[in-house]
Protein backbone atom coordinates (compact mmCIF):
# COMPACT_ATOMS: atom_id res chain seq x y z
CA UNK A 1 0.00 0.00 0.00
CA UNK A 2 1.08 3.19 -0.53
CA UNK A 3 2.90 5.16 2.37
CA UNK A 4 0.41 8.34 1.57
CA UNK A 5 -3.15 6.49 1.49
CA UNK A 6 -1.88 4.42 4.32
CA UNK A 7 -1.48 8.16 6.08
CA UNK A 8 -4.57 9.19 4.66
CA UNK A 9 -6.40 6.29 5.95
CA UNK A 10 -5.23 6.67 9.34
CA UNK A 11 -6.03 10.38 9.93
CA UNK A 12 -9.62 9.24 9.06
CA UNK A 13 -9.91 6.58 11.48
CA UNK A 14 -8.68 9.23 13.84
CA UNK A 15 -11.45 11.79 13.06
CA UNK A 16 -13.85 9.14 13.25
CA UNK A 17 -12.93 8.04 16.48
CA UNK A 18 -12.70 11.68 18.08
CA UNK A 19 -16.10 12.45 16.66
CA UNK A 20 -17.06 9.35 18.49
CA UNK A 21 -16.25 10.72 21.84
CA UNK A 22 -17.33 14.13 20.99
CA UNK A 23 -20.99 12.51 20.48
CA UNK A 24 -21.06 10.85 23.80
CA UNK A 25 -20.26 13.70 25.50
CA UNK A 26 -23.02 15.44 24.33
CA UNK A 27 -25.36 13.07 24.72
CA UNK A 28 -24.53 12.12 28.51
CA UNK A 29 -24.83 16.37 28.87
CA UNK A 30 -28.09 16.85 27.25
CA UNK A 31 -29.57 14.03 29.61
CA UNK A 32 -31.63 15.76 32.64
CA UNK A 33 -29.90 15.39 36.25
CA UNK A 34 -31.82 12.70 38.33
CA UNK A 35 -32.65 13.96 42.34
CA UNK A 36 -31.59 12.16 44.53
CA UNK A 37 -33.79 9.47 46.57
CA UNK A 38 -35.17 11.65 49.65
CA UNK A 39 -38.54 9.37 50.25
CA UNK A 40 -36.76 7.91 53.36
CA UNK A 41 -36.01 11.29 55.34
CA UNK A 42 -39.03 13.09 54.42
CA UNK A 43 -40.76 9.76 55.77
CA UNK A 44 -38.42 9.41 58.54
CA UNK A 45 -38.85 14.01 59.06
CA UNK A 46 -42.71 13.16 59.51
CA UNK A 47 -42.89 10.65 61.69
CA UNK A 48 -40.79 12.66 64.22
CA UNK A 49 -43.26 15.37 63.83
CA UNK A 50 -46.02 13.28 64.07
CA UNK A 51 -44.44 11.85 67.21
CA UNK A 52 -43.60 14.80 68.86
CA UNK A 53 -47.22 16.68 68.77
CA UNK A 54 -49.32 17.04 71.75
CA UNK A 55 -52.22 15.15 70.85
CA UNK A 56 -54.11 15.21 74.49
CA UNK A 57 -57.21 17.60 74.71
CA UNK A 58 -57.39 20.40 76.37
CA UNK A 59 -59.54 18.69 79.16
CA UNK A 60 -56.36 15.83 79.38
CA UNK A 61 -53.51 19.10 79.78
CA UNK A 62 -55.95 20.71 82.40
CA UNK A 63 -56.28 17.98 84.39
CA UNK A 64 -52.50 17.23 84.38
CA UNK A 65 -51.98 20.67 85.41
CA UNK A 66 -54.17 20.46 88.76
CA UNK A 67 -52.63 17.06 89.21
CA UNK A 68 -49.21 18.78 89.42
CA UNK A 69 -50.35 21.40 91.43
CA UNK A 70 -51.90 19.53 93.89
CA UNK A 71 -48.33 17.60 94.12
CA UNK A 72 -46.59 20.84 94.53
CA UNK A 73 -48.92 22.24 97.03
CA UNK A 74 -48.29 18.88 99.13
CA UNK A 75 -45.17 18.59 98.72
CA UNK A 76 -44.64 22.64 100.08
CA UNK A 77 -47.24 21.85 103.23
CA UNK A 78 -45.36 18.93 104.28
CA UNK A 79 -42.13 21.00 104.37
CA UNK A 80 -43.87 23.68 106.16
CA UNK A 81 -44.77 21.09 108.94
CA UNK A 82 -41.37 19.92 109.03
CA UNK A 83 -39.49 23.18 109.47
CA UNK A 84 -42.16 23.71 111.90
CA UNK A 85 -41.02 20.70 113.94
CA UNK A 86 -37.96 21.90 114.02
CA UNK A 87 -38.30 25.21 115.14
CA UNK A 88 -40.36 23.71 118.04
CA UNK A 89 -37.43 21.42 118.99
CA UNK A 90 -35.15 24.12 118.77
CA UNK A 91 -37.27 25.57 121.02
CA UNK A 92 -37.70 23.54 123.52
CA UNK A 93 -34.37 21.80 124.23
CA UNK A 94 -32.14 25.41 123.08
CA UNK A 95 -31.09 25.87 127.01
CA UNK A 96 -30.19 22.36 127.17
CA UNK A 97 -26.30 23.34 127.22
CA UNK A 98 -26.82 25.84 129.95
CA UNK A 99 -29.06 23.81 132.47
CA UNK A 100 -25.95 20.70 131.65
CA UNK A 101 -23.87 23.70 133.08
CA UNK A 102 -25.79 24.76 135.66
CA UNK A 103 -26.39 20.88 136.75
CA UNK A 104 -22.59 21.11 138.79
CA UNK A 105 -23.45 24.16 140.51
CA UNK A 106 -26.54 22.78 142.02
CA UNK A 107 -24.40 19.31 143.02
CA UNK A 108 -21.68 21.81 144.70
CA UNK A 109 -24.60 23.39 146.85
CA UNK A 110 -26.66 20.37 148.12
CA UNK A 111 -23.00 19.13 149.30
CA UNK A 112 -22.76 22.74 150.94
CA UNK A 113 -26.29 22.00 152.73
CA UNK A 114 -25.09 18.39 153.63
CA UNK A 115 -21.79 19.53 154.62
CA UNK A 116 -23.40 22.15 156.63
CA UNK A 117 -26.19 19.94 158.07
CA UNK A 118 -23.25 17.36 159.49
CA UNK A 119 -20.85 20.02 160.89
CA UNK A 120 -21.10 23.54 162.44
CA UNK A 121 -18.04 24.79 160.74
CA UNK A 122 -19.46 28.00 159.50
CA UNK A 123 -16.13 28.83 158.14
CA UNK A 124 -16.68 25.61 155.65
CA UNK A 125 -19.67 26.73 154.77
CA UNK A 126 -18.82 30.30 153.65
CA UNK A 127 -16.19 28.68 151.70
CA UNK A 128 -18.21 26.20 149.94
CA UNK A 129 -21.28 28.68 148.99
CA UNK A 130 -18.12 31.08 147.59
CA UNK A 131 -16.92 28.52 145.65
CA UNK A 132 -20.37 27.87 144.15
CA UNK A 133 -20.94 31.55 143.52
CA UNK A 134 -17.58 31.90 141.66
CA UNK A 135 -18.12 28.34 139.45
CA UNK A 136 -21.83 30.64 138.71
CA UNK A 137 -20.44 33.64 137.65
CA UNK A 138 -18.13 31.22 135.83
CA UNK A 139 -20.83 29.97 133.71
CA UNK A 140 -22.61 33.06 133.26
CA UNK A 141 -19.47 34.42 131.57
CA UNK A 142 -19.35 31.29 129.41
CA UNK A 143 -22.78 32.46 128.22
CA UNK A 144 -21.89 36.51 127.48
CA UNK A 145 -23.94 37.07 130.64
CA UNK A 146 -21.58 40.12 132.32
CA UNK A 147 -22.32 42.00 135.10
CA UNK A 148 -23.35 46.11 135.10
CA UNK A 149 -20.57 48.41 136.50
CA UNK A 150 -22.73 50.13 139.36
CA UNK A 151 -21.00 50.82 142.69
CA UNK A 152 -19.13 53.98 142.94
CA UNK A 153 -20.19 54.85 139.57
CA UNK A 154 -22.02 58.20 138.19
CA UNK A 155 -25.78 56.79 138.24
CA UNK A 156 -26.66 55.72 134.76
CA UNK A 157 -30.86 55.36 134.25
CA UNK A 158 -29.95 53.27 131.45
CA UNK A 159 -28.04 50.82 133.91
CA UNK A 160 -29.61 51.72 137.02
CA UNK A 161 -32.49 52.15 139.08
CA UNK A 162 -32.35 53.99 141.90
CA UNK A 163 -34.42 52.73 145.16
CA UNK A 164 -33.34 55.93 147.42
CA UNK A 165 -31.28 58.74 147.69
CA UNK A 166 -28.90 59.10 151.11
CA UNK A 167 -27.20 62.30 152.23
CA UNK A 168 -23.77 61.78 152.03
CA UNK A 169 -20.58 64.42 151.76
CA UNK A 170 -18.17 61.52 150.90
CA UNK A 171 -18.90 61.26 147.07
CA UNK A 172 -20.17 63.15 144.41
CA UNK A 173 -24.12 64.28 143.87
CA UNK A 174 -25.97 61.07 141.52
CA UNK A 175 -23.20 59.11 142.44
CA UNK A 176 -23.85 54.92 143.59
CA UNK A 177 -23.27 54.61 147.01
CA UNK A 178 -24.25 51.16 147.65
CA UNK A 179 -25.81 47.79 145.12
CA UNK A 180 -28.94 46.71 146.41
CA UNK A 181 -28.70 43.72 143.63
CA UNK A 182 -26.53 43.63 141.04
CA UNK A 183 -27.61 43.82 137.42
CA UNK A 184 -26.93 41.74 134.28
CA UNK A 185 -26.14 42.29 130.17
CA UNK A 186 -26.73 39.63 127.88
CA UNK A 187 -23.72 40.51 124.80
CA UNK A 188 -24.47 44.07 124.93
CA UNK A 189 -28.37 44.01 125.75
CA UNK A 190 -29.35 44.96 129.35
CA UNK A 191 -31.46 41.76 130.68
CA UNK A 192 -31.82 43.24 134.43
CA UNK A 193 -31.30 46.66 136.18
CA UNK A 194 -28.80 47.36 138.95
CA UNK A 195 -31.02 48.53 141.97
CA UNK A 196 -29.04 50.88 143.96
CA UNK A 197 -28.85 53.64 146.24
CA UNK A 198 -27.66 56.99 144.73
CA UNK A 199 -26.09 59.91 146.85
CA UNK A 200 -27.57 63.37 147.52
CA UNK A 201 -24.89 66.07 148.98
CA UNK A 202 -26.09 67.38 152.58
CA UNK A 203 -24.88 71.18 151.53
CA UNK A 204 -27.42 71.20 148.81
CA UNK A 205 -30.06 70.09 151.08
CA UNK A 206 -28.67 72.67 154.06
CA UNK A 207 -29.31 75.94 151.22
CA UNK A 208 -32.27 74.72 150.81
CA UNK A 209 -33.50 74.85 154.13
CA UNK A 210 -31.87 77.64 154.96
CA UNK A 211 -33.62 79.46 151.45
CA UNK A 212 -36.90 78.17 152.61
CA UNK A 213 -36.49 79.77 156.29
CA UNK A 214 -35.40 83.29 155.18
CA UNK A 215 -38.87 83.06 152.51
Amino acid sequence: MDPKMKSAKEEHNKEEKEEGKLKDSQEKASKPLEAPDTSNTNNSETKSKAENEDTSTPEERLAFEKDRVLRLSAEFDNYKKRKQREIDDFKKFANESVFRQVLPVVDNLERAIDAAQKNADHASLLEGVQMTHKEIMKLLEMFSVKLVKADKEAFDPNFHQAVTRHETGDFPENTVVKVLQNGYLLHDRLIRPAMVIVSKRVEQETEDKKQEEID
